[in-house]
């Protein structure tokens, strides 16, 4: 880790305060539970709330047809195989990646253990020149990671000062996407451009004008959207895909995540030249050094792809786009972040963190659970109270959350 690096870490240290803890200390986050039914859970208290918290934004994680995938792979694996991605594993792995490319027509699709993961293994090689559908211009990358862009990708700066430099730029001041583009072309460097999709504290990013701007340059846009994946699209393919038009341009790399709206686990990613994955099995980090995926979740993720591809996926999202908007209906829509976006996230904004504890401890006396967030996810000094939307969400557990936080 070079000096630079280390100073920013300690800062952000220094500058996070004691709130998280007393959220802690005071049952508002880092909950115990040991029952679950519907959005309902049970915690170690013995107490039942409300959740807003899982990212489960469809509601499969119970579905009927995963719970049987799980059991059936217990029967037939047993609990686990232990061996490192590129030596051995289940059948229902390829089987996932091949219903991948159902559901991403014309694209290769690779899974990892998670979407950190993913960028692991793959962001290094990318740099590096040595995947065959992507190469890197005379003087190398230049990664350009987006401001808001997810903890996962802006860590690895370290490893991927490696391979290239890195900077940064805010997608809401183009001149500053312009200035990393101007630079790399002066450089002769090939700029990657490493974004979400949905934010998960709240914004959309255009990943379509920014393919436009990167395209012009000769570079490539890499695409987070863990938060996006299944939410969208006839067969699920999400949000960034439909944003793109439904298809993936030859300079975009999409990444999703099986641990969010998709009701399993993982990660993975999407190429359009096979000869990326066969280099990505033999070299990627976590392929070759990493854990095997635990065999009940292969099982569920390859039948929740069947749910997308049959039509089953479609259905939930209508429930839960109905719930999105009855939530920002009760809540008067524009006081909320995210307010009208095609995302199931939504945040309540605080100007203090006090403010943001002090609505959490409301909605923890009433039997509701957010997520109350704090710097450095957040603005320093500020607060935000996060809900994840779903499905699942019955009408008198969204009006009650508007009807505990008041005017706050």
């Amino acid at each position: 880790m070079n000096e630079a690096l280390s100073n920013r870490i300690s800062r952000r240290s220094d500058q996070t305060t004691d709130m998280y803890d007393r959220a802690v200390r005071a049952g508002l986050t880092g909950h115990t539970i040991t029952r679950r039914s519907g959005k309902t859970v049970t915690l170690d208290d013995g107490s039942a709330c409300v959740e807003f918290v899982s990212c489960s934004y469809l509601g499969l994680e119970d579905h009927p047809r995963l719970v049987h995938a799980a059991r059936t792979a217990l029967e037939r694996y047993g609990t686990h195989f232990s061996s490192s991605r590129n030596s051995v594993e289940p059948v229902e792995v390829r089987q996932l990646e091949e219903l991948l490319g159902e559901i991403y027509p014309g694209m290769h699709g690779l899974v990892f253990n998670s979407v950190s993961s993913v960028h692991l293994g793959l962001l290094p090689l990318l740099g590096a020149g040595v995947l065959p559908g992507y190469p890197m211009g005379p003087g190398g990358p230049l990664f350009v990671v987006e401001r808001t862009a997810h903890a996962s990708m802006q860590a690895l700066r370290g490893v991927l000062e490696q391979v290239g430099p890195v900077t940064r730029f805010r997608v809401e001041e183009p001149d500053s996407l312009t200035a990393a583009l101007e630079q790399a072309r002066a450089e002769r460097r090939t700029p990657v451009l490493l974004v979400d999709g949905i934010g998960s504290m709240g914004g959309l990013i255009d990943v379509a004008a920014l393919w436009e701007a990167a395209s012009a340059y000769g570079g490539y846009v890499y695409i987070d959207d863990a938060h996006g994946i299944s939410i969208s699209g006839r067969k699920g393919a999400g949000y960034a895909f439909e944003q793109l038009g439904g298809h993936l341009p030859p300079g975009v790399l999409l990444v999703g995540s099986l641990s969010k709206a998709f009701g399993g686990s993982g990660g993975f990613v999407l190429t359009h030249d096979a000869a990326d994955v066969t280099v990505l099995r033999r070299e990627a980090n976590p392929m070759v050094f990493g854990h095997s995926n635990m065999l009940t979740h292969v099982a569920i993720n390859a039948e929740s792809a069947r749910m997308h591809v049959d039509g089953t996926v479609a259905g939930l999202q209508d429930e839960l786009w109905a719930n999105v908007e009855l939530f920002d209906k009760v809540h008067g829509g524009d006081r909320l972040v995210n307010a009208g976006q095609r995302s199931p996230i939504r945040g309540l904004a605080m100007e203090t963190e006090e403010a943001a504890f002090e609505a959490a401890v409301r909605m923890r006396e009433a039997g509701v659970l957010c997520f109350p967030v704090f710097y450095p996810v957040v603005a320093r000094g500020t607060g935000l109270l996060r809900f994840a939307l779903s499905s699942k969400h019955t009408r008198e557990q969204i009006e009650s959350t508007a009807e505990h936080l008041g005017s706050a």
